[in-house]
């Protein structure tokens, strides 16, 4: 998930230092690494948008918060489900199987706050009552880890959260990485505003795709992107509204602010893992 840098960190609102509120403040941002000709030809065949694509340790950055390894660039790409519409929900192909379920986190080097949202996206999950539930763990091997990474903004945007999609095996994807980097939360984070981005990730590790994909712009602004199937589905999920949805936790840019479930949400939630 990304967030304007503007609008995360306008003039001291986020508590921190900065000597310009411009998002193109250029000296204020940090520089991607180069991402070759080859990889993002790869990257388009898979079906993302080569727009603002990041190299980071695992792989490759893609649409805000996908993480898209060098093995899954490399696999053949199938013929996944695409519904062509507007701002519907949409899940993946893949979705976590062997239910009821209960998936396992645990928070690994990371600060007070995003221990509390951590607790705070969990709480709010399980409180639907679906056949899928999440516990929070101290020990032992969790089926989600949520560790940490530090980047700064890159295109007057800053990086909030990112992770993946589920596996063919009906597993939930691994590993959630939250910024650590002073211009995306602060230097005292907002709990629930913290929690809102792991609720986020967390979407994209059981199966849910942006509310927004058919055109990023809707959130995010600037140019419209449609980020396409991915080569992971984008399958329209019944019952949920043909037009735009304001308060989706599955928008593609975050509000700078507190977002969790609106009525739409629960019942893509409910349809597929009720």
């Amino acid at each position: 998930m990304k967030k304007q840098l503007f609008a995360v960190i306008a003039c001291l609102a986020a508590g921190v230092m900065i000597s310009s509120c411009n998002k193109n403040d250029k000296q204020q941002e940090s520089q991607p690494n180069p991402v070759s000709s080859d990889v993002l030809a790869q990257i388009k065949a898979n079906g993302f948008s080569t727009d603002n694509v990041q190299k980071t340790e695992d792989g490759y950055l893609v649409e805000g918060d996908i993480l898209l390894t060098e093995q899954q660039l490399r696999e053949k790409v199938g013929t996944p489900t695409l519904r062509v519409a507007n701002d519907e929900q949409y899940r993946t192909n893949n979705l976590v199987s062997a239910l009821p379920r209960v998936i396992t986190i645990k928070v690994t080097n990371l600060g007070t706050a995003f221990i509390a949202g951590t607790d705070t996206a969990i709480a709010r999950y399980n409180r639907l009552g679906l056949r899928i539930t999440f516990q929070r763990i101290t020990t032992g091997t969790p089926n989600i880890t949520i560790q940490g990474f530090n980047q700064g903004p890159s295109g007057g945007y800053i990086t909030l959260g990112s992770s993946g999609f589920p596996t063919s095996t009906g597993n939930p994807y691994g590993t959630i990485k939250m910024n650590t980097n002073q211009y995306a939360y602060g230097s005292n984070p907002n709990v629930l505003y913290v929690g809102s981005v792991i609720q986020h990730e967390i979407g994209h590790c059981i199966g849910m795709r942006h509310t927004d994909y058919m055109n990023r712009a809707y959130s995010c602004g600037g140019t419209a992107v449609n980020e396409g199937d991915g080569g992971v589905g984008a399958v329209y999920i019944p019952g949920t509204p043909t037009g735009p949805d304001a308060n989706s936790w599955m928008l593609a840019c975050s509000n700078g602010g507190n977002r969790t479930f609106n009525a739409n949400d629960i019942i893509a939630l409910n349809y597929l893992y009720h």
